[in-house]
């Protein structure tokens, strides 16, 4: 699985990442992750300005953790960019893994996220909504290594 020849180091030491909030949409992606079909994610660039957040750095390597704070997977990004939510296109939808077959369907999908109560919550904002022209953080990534506890062999 490893596309870099350099070491992988302690996973403890890399920053955690998480996707979605904990449950069952987490646990999906996490899902998606370890199997290989979703190799890139979108995110709010207001989300990283509120949080006080640099952005994702090519090369950089996180650990991912499921919905109960376990660390199952060490992830390295490979590409990074801002664009507005306009400009999200099919292939980057297809590789966040979650079963999208158009443009359309993804940003929808995302939309009911980030419109979410939870969401809303987390940039304190009751009343955010995302349009053409909101700047999203488009990420790729591959996985390095699943940290899953492996069961022994029979």
């Amino acid at each position: 699985m490893t596309h870099d020849p350099a070491p992988l180091g302690d996973p403890a030491e890399l920053p955690r990442t998480e996707f979605a909030f904990p449950g069952p949409l987490r646990d999906k992606l996490v899902a998606a992750i370890l199997d290989g079909s979703k190799t890139a994610t979108t995110g709010l660039l207001l989300d990283y300005e509120h949080e006080g957040e640099p952005l994702p750095e090519v090369g950089a390597r996180s650990v991912v953790v499921d919905s109960a704070d376990r660390p199952v997977a060490v992830i390295e990004i490979t590409d990074v960019r801002v664009v507005p939510l306009r400009d999200v296109d099919l292939a980057h939808a297809v590789d966040e893994g979650e079963g999208d077959t158009t443009v359309a369907g993804w940003r929808a999908a995302h939309e009911r996220f980030w419109h979410s109560d939870e969401m809303r919550a987390a940039l304190d904002d009751p009343t955010f909504t995302v349009d053409d022209t909101t700047p999203v953080v488009l990420e790729r990534f591959h996985l390095l290594t699943d940290l899953r506890p492996r069961s022994p062999a029979c």
